[in-house]
């Protein structure tokens, strides 16, 4: 999503739905924040405010570095916690370029530490202020894994996708709801949702790969395992499988985007021995 498609019009009034020049709006015309950005970083480490989660599994929102608690941006903020707001959370998936995220509400403000707390579901926002929470532990794995599915494997799939312009790296299928982000070292292993560890692949060729009918070699070549080679179920089978063996992957334009050739090497070894 590009910076001049985020507008909506209110009476007649057109308004942004973000500021490009700061990471808080709130537009004239109301008096809560509307949304907030993060800015693109083509790794979390890297991005200017550290808007991760805390302890408790909650993400955190900055406040501006150059703005106090009287600032009009952190007054709008607050005013969206006391009242409930839903508000949007852009994330920067290229330069210029923003996976939205909506609802998210605040849950609270943590003033020595300059930020706010985001609930990023309806059940992450009851969570927070429920007197009858007695197991946090239990709340902390919640809020994980609602943010895992929430904002981690969307904002992912952004990533990859608009990496590979939207089409699959085997195939070339440029049917964004057909595609997905395949993960070379999965995530429950530790792999880092970043673009170099991510393919753009269809639900197919995904599937296919995560069950190890085929594999992907350091030198971005498509194998397919034997068996599969040597098996006659019909047309489907012999011109989105079989023909793709030896064929190669069409990468990303930029270099530091394409596959990790060390982690491709670790994930075809599990394909050898799976073959």
């Amino acid at each position: 999503m590009r910076l001049d498609e985020l507008r909506f019009v209110f009476e007649g009034e057109s308004f942004p739905l973000r500021n490009p020049q700061q990471g808080i709006y709130k537009p004239r015309i109301l008096e809560a924040a509307l949304s907030i950005s993060t800015a693109f970083a083509p790794r979390p480490e890297l991005r200017p405010y550290d808007d991760s989660p805390g302890p408790d599994g909650y993400l955190r929102y900055k406040w501006r570095e150059d703005a106090g608690p009287d600032h009009y941006t952190t007054r709008s903020l607050r005013i969206a916690l006391r009242e409930g707001r839903p508000m949007i959370w852009f994330h920067g998936i290229a330069p210029g370029v923003y996976q939205p995220v909506f609802p998210v509400w605040l849950v609270d403000e943590e003033p020595l530490e300059r930020q706010f707390v985001v609930a990023v579901d309806a059940m992450q926002e009851e969570r927070w202020s429920s007197a009858e929470v007695v197991d946090l532990d239990s709340r902390r794995r919640y809020a994980e894994s609602a943010t895992r599915v929430k904002l981690h494997q969307p904002l992912f799939r952004a990533r990859v996708l608009h990496a590979y312009e939207s089409r699959c790296a085997i195939c070339r299928l440029r049917y964004r709801q057909l595609l997905d982000a395949a993960h070379i070292r999965p995530d429950s292993e530790g792999g880092e949702p970043i673009v170099p560890n991510g393919i753009s692949l269809c639900k197919l060729h995904h599937s296919a790969y995560d069950s190890n009918l085929l594999g992907i070699d350091p030198d971005y070549r498509v194998q397919v395992r034997g068996d599969v080679l040597d098996d006659s179920d019909g047309p489907t089978l012999r011109h989105s499988i079989q023909e793709i063996h030896e064929s190669k992957l069409s990468l990303p334009r930029q270099r530091k985007a394409q596959p990790d050739k060390d982690l491709l090497a670790e994930r075809f070894e599990v394909f050898c021995r799976a073959s």
